[in-house]
């Protein structure tokens, strides 16, 4: 009779966790976004030959070829000033041939009025809850606010293997927050980047490599399928200077059709693309188009242990009504100090 009742018991606990687990199309897409303005600028192709500190989002792997700690740190507004999004990281060579990296990641709405509590009688005060009534109005005085927001941290480790690979992984911890519910979840990803010749370079990040899951304090368990983000890349000396065109696809297996540029049953793929051209590592301009149908363009300097990248995107869709245009501009520090360099011994 125990053994009966502990089978049924366990059958009920596991249907439970099935009814209450969804795999989420859309629940890790404020992680799409992007980070630094470079990067943006290029239409978001980054996967094959990100080399600076942003690479613990792009790809880890890349972090391995930094030389000197790095921090960087970006600013966004979404929709005009409606949706705020913010990015700091900071990276450091580790021994020969290892990285370590610190991402931090907020996407936030502010200010959302709430007014669950604030629909009154005319006649009494008190506050009720039919909104038919037609003696209810809105009590100014009531309206309260709340936040919307998504916050993601990711740990990267990358090491360089050989002068060719570079292999990298990342944690993630995500915590999402709408008025009182609140959310925590746990990820991870793992890349590598090859140069199989002189100025050619391929990469791949596989990101949520074991299906992140994403548990909602009311019971609500959400699952972020696999992306794999392969790019290539490719550096031209030209005019003074060099230049460097990139593809990346994004590939998921949620099914999206018409969310994504073309599909194939359940898999879908998106694209980014970008050109670069740099003159002598002192300034650089540049074009892309992304994944959301946005033209890109964008420009950087380089100064002495600081690059400044401003990236410029345009919904393509020619209509009044098109969402507004989006300005970023990120910052580099490069800790270029001889006791930071690293240590090739």
């Amino acid at each position: 009779m125990k053994l009966r009742f502990a089978v049924i018991l366990l059958l009920f606990i596991s249907a439970s966790v099935r009814t209450q687990t969804v795999v989420s199309k859309y629940a890790g897409e404020f992680l799409a976004i992007g980070v630094g303005g470079r990067a943006l600028g290029m239409g978001g192709a980054q996967a094959a030959f990100v080399d600076d500190v942003t690479a613990g989002y792009w790809n880890p792997a890349g972090l391995a070829r930094i030389d000197y700690p790095q921090i960087s740190l970006m600013h966004e507004e979404h929709f005009g000033s409606l949706v705020n999004y913010n990015y700091a990281s900071f990276a450091m060579p580790y021994g020969k041939d290892m990285s370590v990296g610190l991402s931090v990641i907020r996407l936030g709405i502010d200010g959302i009025p709430d007014t669950r509590e604030a629909l009154v009688d005319v006649r009494t005060g008190e506050v009720i809850y039919d909104i038919n009534n037609p003696n209810s109005k809105i009590d100014p005085d009531k309206v309260k606010e709340f936040s919307n927001t998504d916050w993601a941290v990711f740990g990267s480790f990358a090491k360089r293997f050989s002068d060719n690979l570079y292999l990298g992984a990342n944690v993630k911890i995500i915590s999402r927050n709408i008025a009182e519910a609140s959310a925590l979840g746990i990820g991870f990803d793992i890349g590598a980047v090859y140069i199989p010749m002189e100025n050619m370079y391929l990469g791949a990040n596989l990101m949520d490599i074991t299906t992140t899951f994403v548990a909602w304090d009311g019971g609500r368990n959400e699952l972020i399928s696999p992306t794999m983000k392969i790019g290539a890349a490719y550096l031209l000396e030209i005019w003074g200077g060099t230049i460097m065109p990139a593809l990346d696809f994004d590939i998921r297996f949620e099914g999206r059709k018409f969310a994504s540029n073309f599909n194939m049953g359940p898999v879908s793929f998106d694209v980014h693309t970008g050109l670069e051209y740099e003159y002598k590592k002192l300034f650089a301009v540049r074009a892309g188009f992304n994944d959301v149908k946005q033209f890109t363009i964008g420009a950087g300097i380089r100064l002495p242990k600081l690059n400044i990248d401003y990236s410029f995107a345009r919904f393509a869709e020619s209509s009044l009504e098109r969402l507004p245009d989006s300005h970023r501009i990120s910052l580099i520090l490069t800790l270029e100090q001889p006791g930071m360099l690293r240590d090739t011994e």
